[in-house]
């Protein structure tokens, strides 16, 4: 698909601007940083570790980088080629990226859908844009022309119900909903059941993110996920973790425990508007050996973007 480059660079825009916090610490600090004359000794590198932990990268991955960085320090001649390095080496902290430095691009490796119906799980903490993220994804996918059908199964809150309706209605795509406090893995059966019946393309199953009762949530999570690949094996394809960007750390916690019920696959992370600290979408996405598909850089449809790690890692610098 060739991008349209006035669309392209309005990204870009709105990249950097929700990169504002992070990139005021690193545009600002690390061109002074490898400014001319700016040699490359102790100094230098203890000022970069600490630029790099407080952009939230993490303690863990800020050393074993930094490691890499000074070893690779020894072949350079000038603070330039170490910001390069950086660049680099920031870059390959994604998994499934593979970076051509003549260019700056990268080729993040992206699974199509070749099932159909093809089921995507939609996982999260209450508050992180979950619902919402799913509801852009569909209008994403409806717009390249493929048949959706949204399960509401977050049925622990009759207005998560109500919210998915609205956007299946904005997304023109089909829905299965049961009564509020149905049991939400039957959700998911039928959603899948009925899919298979109508040649849908994409399932979106949304799901809780809190339990307003006794019950588990990752038992129930666990259960929908055993439904639907009870009634379709192999699905769901693909389980995606919405996780808010502003909850820096945290973020890698929730991920961890939600990656040890449901197996995740990627990522999406939203609130990268202006609050939250860029370092934390290397820190997950290295941190859990999973691919980040989707980041939110704003509150429009359009602002959903797929994630592209050279373009992030020059949107903190440039």
């Amino acid at each position: 698909m060739v991008e349209n480059k006035k669309e392209g660079k309005g990204f870009f825009s709105k990249l950097k601007t929700g990169l504002a916090k992070t990139r005021k610490v690193l545009t600002t600090d690390i061109n002074e940083l490898f400014g001319p004359g700016k040699a490359i000794d102790e100094v230098l590198f203890e000022e970069l570790e600490e630029l790099l932990i407080t952009s939230d990268l993490g303690i863990d991955i800020t050393m074993e980088m930094m490691e890499r960085i000074k070893k690779k320090s020894k072949k350079l001649s000038s603070a330039e080629e170490l910001k390069q390095v950086l660049k680099e080496e920031l870059i390959d902290l994604f998994p499934n990226t593979s970076t051509d430095t003549s260019t700056g691009t990268s080729d993040t490796a992206k699974e199509k859908p070749v099932t159909k119906p093809h089921v995507i799980m939609v996982v999260g903490v209450n508050g992180t844009g979950k619902t919402t993220t799913l509801g852009k994804l569909a209008m994403k996918f409806t717009s390249q022309g493929k048949k959706v059908l949204i399960a509401a199964a977050d049925t622990f809150r009759a207005a998560a119900i109500e919210q998915v309706e609205i956007w299946a209605d904005r997304s023109n795509s089909s829905i299965v909903r049961h009564k509020a406090g149905a049991d939400p893995a039957a959700v998911a059966y039928d959603a899948v059941e009925a899919s298979i019946a109508r040649d849908i393309d994409i399932v979106l199953i949304d799901t809780a993110g809190r339990l307003h009762t006794q019950k588990n949530l990752m038992e129930e999570l666990k259960k929908i996920k055993r439904s639907v690949n009870k009634k379709m094996p192999g699905a769901p394809h693909e389980v995606l973790m919405v996780l808010d960007a502003t909850t820096g750390q945290n973020a890698i916690s929730q991920a961890t425990l939600f990656n040890q019920a449901v197996e995740l696959t990627q990522i999406a992370l939203t609130k990268l508007d202006g609050t939250a600290k860029g370092g934390i979408v290397a820190a997950i996405s290295s941190t859990m050996k999973l691919p980040i598909t989707y980041i939110g850089v704003g509150e429009k449809i359009e602002d959903l973007q797929e994630f592209d790690a050279s373009r992030f890692v020059t949107a903190l610098f440039d």
